[in-house]
């Protein structure tokens, strides 16, 4: 692993912040059919100490659109987004974003599948998303903005492409699973319960 090369997302990142940006993502969102899904959450470094995601990743074929938990404005884009059936939302650990996701508000998730369930049904041990990422597409995604402060108003540059990168790397990882035969052609057979936890 050490020896494969980094790679980061190098392509269209929108931080959605305006009536406008938010039109645009979720008409975006409304046409794809496999989206790649994370969040982040500020780190708790005391024993006992726990935090509510502060922002959601979605990565679509053109874009990843960033959605600050800040702003309750897009609560709406994100509910429909996890509702929905027509697409497939794909991340690793997933019942560890969704869950206190519904703390924020309400959604019933549909179509959803855990990568790293998908890669311990294939007999796998290591199934975090850089492990994943290193077996599965040949690269390393970095580590380095995991523990800054995801609640702070503005994000720097860095935070912003690790964000995105996350995502973007759910999205290439269920392409490479789909074309290595490891899960169906078809996104809408997949399971909604079996496909989050095991």
């Amino acid at each position: 692993m050490a020896q494969l090369p980094l790679r980061r997302y190098e392509g269209e990142v929108c931080l959605v912040t305006s009536p406008g940006e938010r039109a645009r993502a979720l008409a975006d969102i409304r046409r794809e059919s496999v989206i790649g899904f994370d969040t982040e959450t500020r780190p708790a470094f005391k024993k006992g100490e726990s935090h509510l995601p502060c922002l959601a990743q979605v990565a679509t074929a053109p874009a990843v659109y960033l959605f600050q938990l800040r702003q309750p404005e897009v609560f709406q884009i994100l509910a429909e987004l996890l509702a929905q059936r027509r697409s497939v939302k794909v991340g690793v650990a997933l019942a560890n974003d969704l869950r206190p996701l519904k703390q924020l508000f309400a959604f019933t998730e549909q179509n959803v599948l855990d990568l790293g369930v998908v890669a311990r049904r294939c007999g796998l041990t290591q199934t975090g998303l850089r492990n994943l990422a290193g077996m599965f597409l040949g690269f390393r995604i970095p580590k380095g903005a995991r523990t800054s402060n995801w609640a702070a108003p503005q994000l720097s540059a860095a935070q912003i492409t690790y964000a995105a990168t996350d995502a973007w790397a759910c999205r290439e990882l269920f392409l490479r699973f789909q074309s290595l035969g490891l899960v169906p052609a078809n996104t809408g057979a997949m399971i909604d319960a079996a496909t989050t936890a095991e």
